[in-house]
């Protein structure tokens, strides 16, 4: 390419905070999706991934829809998400990555994917913006999307503001298209691969959950995870996720605890899966429990019936019965498209 950023490009990242900073600050949702650099050099368009791997393969009509903007040459930042029954689905985005282009291709015309730009880094004239500041960049972007972007929902301008009521109402009700809000300072320049500049604040809840099995620590027989659980609507204990905050002090005696209560098959619905190619056999082994024991745990993500992430500890609930352990309490609404955010 002759664009003046290489691939792979490492995309500028965010430190993790808990609050929304204050002062000459940029406020952006953070999008439940794939982080994707675009870059177009007249008939090239390269799709890059935040690790630095190419994902063109996996979006064959996003490399489309960029290649036929009438802008030549620029490089985006952004995400790429699938809207499916007006919320971005991150199942969906993860049934892409698979290695025959047959099912790709397939799932691109059921659930095409969209596009959503936070930030320029090569205009139209092939001119590096980085060194410039976020409040230029931002601009320029803007004059960008307006001209070259279609009128449609599959290439979209993420929105951003500069006020910090509009970001805390942004925070506090948005729902499942969101992991929470991304904030810049607005004198910054766009520093690859560095953290400097950008926060990113989640939004944690909580769950009460069953604990229907444990798996042992990979060194010595002391629990390492606890299993968690949530009834489904037909009343069987479908495995969700799982916790490995335990105290190094309260490890020895919840073994023994736990050892005295295991009981098959701990999960009467969806069980813990088997082998994959990450995991071991070790790894993957895991005791059932007869399911009289709840906890309390926080967690940022909640989709496809599972916690997205490991959730955290937070405490023993005795005074829960198992049965009250549901997936209403992780039932919230889908979230809000982008054409919500400003009400």
């Amino acid at each position: 390419m002759s664009l003046p950023l290489k691939t792979p490009f490492p995309p500028m990242e965010a430190l993790l905070v808990e609050e929304l900073p204050e002062g000459a600050w940029q406020y952006e949702p953070k999008w439940d999706g794939f982080r994707c650099l675009v870059f177009r050099d007249q008939a090239s368009v390269y799709l890059q991934s935040k690790s630095g791997q190419p994902l063109g393969r996996y979006f064959p009509e996003l490399l489309e829809l960029f290649g036929k903007l009438k802008a030549a040459s620029f490089v985006l930042d952004g995400e790429i998400a699938i809207p499916v029954d007006g919320a971005f689905s991150f199942d969906d985005l993860l049934q892409r990555i698979h290695p025959a282009e047959s099912r790709v291709r397939k799932l691109a015309r059921e659930f095409p994917a969209t596009y959503v730009a936070f930030d320029l880094l090569v205009n139209r004239e092939a001119k590096s913006l980085v060194e410039l500041p976020l409040r230029e960049r931002r601009s320029q972007l803007e004059l960008f999307a307006k001209r070259f972007f279609p009128k449609n929902d599959r290439l979209l301008l993420s929105p951003a503001t500069t006020d910090l009521e509009t970001a805390r109402h942004w925070f506090e009700t948005v729902g499942g298209n969101l992991d929470g809000i991304i904030a810049k300072a607005l004198d910054c320049q766009y520093k690859s691969g560095d953290r400097t500049g950008v926060q990113k604040i989640k939004k944690l809840r909580t769950a009460d959950c069953v604990v229907g099995g444990f798996r042992y620590a990979s060194k010595g027989k002391a629990v390492g995870s606890l299993l968690l659980g949530l009834y489904n609507e037909s009343g069987l204990l479908d495995h969700v996720g799982f916790c490995s905050g335990i105290k190094d002090s309260e490890r020895k005696a919840l073994t023994k605890k736990l050892e005295a209560m295991v009981d098959p098959p701990g999960f009467t619905g969806h069980a813990p899966g088997g082998l994959s190619r990450w995991s071991t056999r070790r790894s993957m082994e895991w005791q059932p429990l007869r399911p009289e024991l709840v906890v309390e745990v926080s967690y940022d993500h909640f989709t496809g019936g599972r916690f997205r992430h490991g959730t955290r500890l937070l405490r023993w609930r005795l005074d829960k019965k198992p049965r009250q352990c549901s997936f209403e309490q992780v039932w919230a609404s889908r979230g809000r498209g982008l054409d919500r955010l400003a009400a």
